[in-house]
């Protein structure tokens, strides 16, 4: 009997507590670094979880990303559920995304034209060079 107690401590110490904020935020980095054709250098930005609801299969999360040497920011909210031992980012109802790539609706019920590929939109100020 205690071996069977002591198997069952040994056991629950190694599993992985996958609620909380770090879980998340990492579920976030690996979605973003999935994506095809997405360009982003996540090492210059800081990822971070700024609210968070939790349930037992399945969490609602807000996370702003900040350019590290300063600058504006944005702010993306994300679903997610869990998958075995890790959170992964729910994928979005079929319509969506594709403008937008986190699926959110656009509040003012408008679509704008999409500018040709490589050029920005009117008024949006200048992006660095890539290197």
């Amino acid at each position: 009997m205690r071996v069977l107690i002591l198997l069952a401590a040994m056991l629950a110490s190694c599993s992985k507590d996958i609620n909380n904020q770090t879980a998340i935020r990492q579920a976030v980095i690996d979605h973003l670094s999935s994506r095809k054709g997405l360009d982003l250098n996540l090492s210059n930005l800081t990822v971070e979880v700024t609210s968070l609801n939790m349930r037992a299969t399945e969490a609602d999360a807000t996370v702003s990303f900040v350019p590290k040497g300063g600058g504006g920011g944005m702010t993306m909210k994300y679903s997610f559920e869990k998958s075995g031992d890790k959170w992964v980012v729910k994928s979005k109802p079929a319509g969506h995304g594709e403008a937008n790539p986190h699926g959110e609706a656009n509040p003012h019920g408008t679509t704008l034209p999409m500018p040709p590929a490589g050029e920005l939109p009117p008024g949006h100020p200048p992006m660095p060079a890539k290197k």
